[in-house]
C-alpha cells in the first residue's frame, strides 16, 4: 500500500483496546472500533523492519539460537564424561583447545555415543564461526545509517561489533523512541502497584524486547571497573574517527555508570540488582549517541 502512495500504520493486536463483553464481532465494527481509537490517539503503531534491518536481526537472531545449541552440546558431552568418571588434567581448562584435544585423542569408549556428542560441539562451533563471518559480511553491505550508528556504539565500553548490531537490528530506528520509553522497551524498568498514598515496586516488567535486555545488561557487567579508556576499546575508537562530542558521551557514561555501580553495590544490592540498574541507564547514553549519529547523518545527506 507505501507503494501506492497510501500513508499506513501496523497496529499492535495486542495493545488495541477491548471493551469488555462484547461478544459481537464484524468487519463493519472492527474497522468502525479502529478509527475511532485511531481519531482518539489510542493505538500503537508498530515500527516496520525494512529488509537490511530485517535481514541484520535474523542473523542476529541465528547467532544467538547457535550460541545456545552450543551450550546444550557442550553441557551434553561434559556430564557424560562425568557420568563415566572422566576429567581432565588439573590446570586444564574446559573447552578451550588443549581440551578439546585432550577428548579427542586420550577419552576412548567401546559405545559410539561420545563421538557422536563431540561431532556436534564441532558442528556447534563451525556454525557459529560461519554466521558470525556472514554477519561481518552484512554489517559491511548495510545502508550507511545504519553502519554509522553500529560504530558510533562500539565507542561504549562493553559494547564490540555484535552487541551494537544486536542493539540497531532490535530497536531499528531510535528516533521513535524517548529514553524513558526506550527503557520501557526493553523491560529493564522496574514494575509499579500504587494507589492512594502507597508505592510499591517490584522486580522488571520483563515485558520487553528480551534480546536487546539480554545484550544491554551484559554489556553493564562492563562498568564495575573503574574509568579507563585502553586496550581493544582504544583502538576500536581510533579506527572508527569518531566525532570528539561522541567520545565525551562515552567518557561521561563510565564516570557516571561506573560510580553508579560502587553505589549500589556498597548499599547491599546484589550483583544482579546492580547490574540490571547500570543496563537500564546504559540504555540512556545508548539512546543519545544514536540519535545524535541518526541526525548527523539525515543533515550530511540533506545538504
Amino acid at each position: 500500500m507505501s507503494n501506492l502512495g497510501v500513508d499506513c500504520q501496523v497496529i499492535a493486536p495486542t495493545l488495541v483496546p477491548v471493551k469488555v463483553g462484547d461478544r459481537v464481532k464484524t468487519d463493519r465494527r472492527d474497522a468502525e472500533k479502529l478509527a475511532r481509537c485511531h481519531r482518539a490517539g489510542d493505538l500503537t503503531a508498530v515500527w516496520v523492519p525494512d529488509a537490511a534491518h530485517e535481514a541484520l536481526r535474523d542473523l542476529v537472531r541465528a547467532r544467538e539460537a547457535a550460541k545456545k545449541d552450543q551450550l546444550r552440546a557442550r553441557h551434553r558431552l561434559s556430564k557424560f564424561l562425568l557420568r563415566h568418571g572422566r576429567r581432565q588434567p588439573a590446570g586444564m581448562k574446559a573447552w578451550t583447545k588443549a581440551y578439546l584435544e585432550w577428548v579427542k585423542s586420550k577419552v576412548h569408549f567401546e559405545e559410539p555415543a561420545l563421538g557422536d556428542y563431540f561431532h556436534e560441539v564441532e558442528h556447534a562451533a563451525a556454525r557459529i564461526v560461519r554466521l558470525e563471518k556472514a554477519l561481518d559480511e552484512a554489517i559491511a553491505k548495510a545502508p550507511a545509517q545504519l553502519r554509522a550508528v553500529i560504530e558510533a556504539l562500539q565507542a561504549l565500553r562493553g559494547v564490540a561489533q555484535l552487541t551494537a548490531a544486536t542493539i540497531v537490528s532490535e530497536i531499528g530506528s531510535f528516533s521513535r523512541f524517548e529514553p524513558r520509553t526506550l527503557m520501557g522497551y526493553s523491560g529493564l524498568v522496574a514494575s509499579e502497584h500504587s494507589s492512594g498514598g502507597k508505592t510499591r515496586r517490584g522486580s522488571i516488567t520483563k515485558t520487553g524486547n528480551a534480546h536487546l535486555r539480554r545484550v544491554v545488561v551484559e554489556a553493564a557487567r562492563a562498568y564495575q571497573r573503574r574509568p579507563w579508556i585502553g586496550g581493544y576499546l582504544l583502538r576500536r575508537q581510533r579506527n572508527l574517527n569518531l566525532p570528539e562530542e561522541i567520545k565525551e558521551i562515552v567518557w561521561k557514561a563510565q564516570n557516571r555508570l561506573h560510580r553508579r555501580y560502587t553505589k549500589l553495590t556498597a548499599g547491599g544490592k546484589n550483583k544482579n540488582q546492580t547490574v540490571t540498574a547500570v543496563g537500564r541507564e546504559l540504555l540512556g547514553f545508548i539512546w543519545d549517541i544514536a540519535v545524535r549519529t541518526e541526525r548527523a547523518w539525515e543533515q550530511s545527506k540533506a545538504a
